[in-house]
């Protein structure tokens, strides 16, 4: 699936001694998506920001060691040795030496010959790994403008996470003129450095940057043109995330020190073999109990009481994506952890007031949202009628955001039609679960 993107400029962020302006550059081949507004929480914006861009670099698929220089020399090796034993004179052995010798001589010459080449070709891919980080990952976040926040999304590189930070109007000392919708925007490795230049000393102004649409059609030899071949599987896993976010779920709040004793463990520890979960013992109106498997590590969450009204024995998996969350802790007033079941996907929501981000892990590592996910067959389906059905559509895009109960008293409605519209058009990628 082929995709255009047309950007007027590149994203940019501006710092200077008192301010610090970042202006994100949309996709103008899109419907009219702009924003501005001056930042009130700026360091809390930086740590998110930098949270999403650890999810957007993150690979935890195994790669197996490279042994094809080993096995070179393995075969070299079996060789001389055949040929040391076939030997069984003197005088042949003598010159199977010299031989090996030689070739040994010769194989060092083309080792130091061919030495500048390899090494400029490491050169090479380093600098753009560095300077050119688009053409090694080449899919840009999602940006939404909401009526009542802004929210950027995006899948790690295994696509078996997800992440999102939403930004509510509360953020912002003053909000500019804006347009809802969604676009793609232009967004490179170097902003990520640009991002850690956020002060609380400085302004800080976000800018989803509209210019570009006036100048569209009279200067459109300005607009940079991005094609990529977007994969089917980051459309699906937007509609596996939402579809998973609708079913049933174990609640449970964890205070950040909490969260903090899991990432301690994490980094503390190696595991070299399996089982490699992490148990929850959920037991109501006890603290919650985390049981770190195969070492049998147990961390009692004296500060976290689960208030549920079932016990429950929840294991996950893939938990080193957890640490994820490391840069949030000085900022996030608490963790609400939503999990679907054993094996099954969890979401840890981190409350910063004003602002959320929302950590999406698949079942485990291997298991990623797009190709092993399929949460919209267990949704819950309602049989209802296409006129009803685009009724309730018509009344949540002219709100933007409702509840089932809402659009129900609003369109006169019984509650399980306006469910079973909501969550077709939810499993069609047309609305989202939040």
């Amino acid at each position: 699936m082929e995709f255009t993107y047309a950007y007027p400029a590149a994203s940019s962020v501006e710092s200077r001694g008192d301010q610090t302006r970042m202006s994100f550059a949309p996709d103008v081949s899109r419907p009219l998506t702009y924003f501005s507004g001056e930042l009130g929480q700026g360091v809390a914006f930086r740590e998110a920001i930098s949270a999403l861009h650890d999810v957007v670099i993150s690979d935890l698929r195994y790669t197996p060691r490279d042994k094809s220089d080993y096995k070179t020399w393995a075969a070299a090796d079996e060789e001389a040795e055949v040929q040391r034993i076939a030997a069984q004179r003197d005088e042949l052995r003598l010159r199977v030496d010299r031989l090996q010798g030689a070739i040994r001589e010769i194989e060092q010459r083309s080792r130091l010959r061919n030495a500048p080449f390899d090494q400029a070709k490491q050169r090479y891919f380093n600098y753009l790994y560095t300077r050119d980080f688009d053409a090694w990952v080449v899919l840009d976040p999602v940006i939404t403008v909401h009526p009542d926040e802004v929210s950027f999304e995006c899948f790690s590189q295994d696509e078996s996470t997800y992440g999102r930070l939403a930004a509510g109007y509360g953020v912002f000392k003053q909000v500019g003129e804006h347009a809802c919708g969604t676009t793609n925007i232009d967004y490179s490795s170097a902003l990520y450095t640009e991002f850690q230049k956020i002060r609380s000393y400085k302004s800080t102004r976000l800018e989803v940057d509209p210019g570009g649409l006036d100048v569209k059609t009279e200067n459109e030899a300005d607009y940079r043109q991005v094609k990529i071949d977007l994969p089917d599987s980051w459309v699906r896993g937007f509609l596996q995330v939402s579809s998973a976010m609708t079913l049933p779920a174990v609640s449970v709040s964890l205070h950040p020190m909490d969260v903090h004793s899991i990432c301690q463990v994490l980094r503390r520890h190696r595991e070299k073999s399996g089982p490699r979960s992490l148990r929850y013992h959920l037991t109501p109106g006890q603290p919650v109990r985390l049981v770190f498997e195969p070492w049998g590590i147990e961390v009692i969450c004296r500060r976290s009481i689960f208030e549920g009204s079932q016990p429950h024995v929840i294991r996950t998996w893939g938990r080193r994506r957890l640490l994820v969350l490391e840069r949030l802790l000085p900022v996030a007033q608490r963790f609400v952890v939503h999990l679907l079941g054993t094996g099954l996907p969890s979401f840890y929501v981190a409350d910063l007031g004003e602002m959320s981000f929302t950590l999406g892990l698949s079942g485990w590592t291997s298991n990623d949202w797009s190709r092993a996910g399929h949460f919209d067959l267990l949704a819950p389906r309602f049989e209802v009628d296409q006129f009803t059905a685009e009724r309730v559509f018509s009344a949540l895009k002219k709100r933007w955001l409702a509840t089932a109960d809402e659009l129900s008293a609003e369109l006169s409605l019984p509650r399980p039609a306006v469910l079973g519209a909501l969550g077709a058009y939810v499993q069609a990628g047309r609305a989202v679960f939040d």
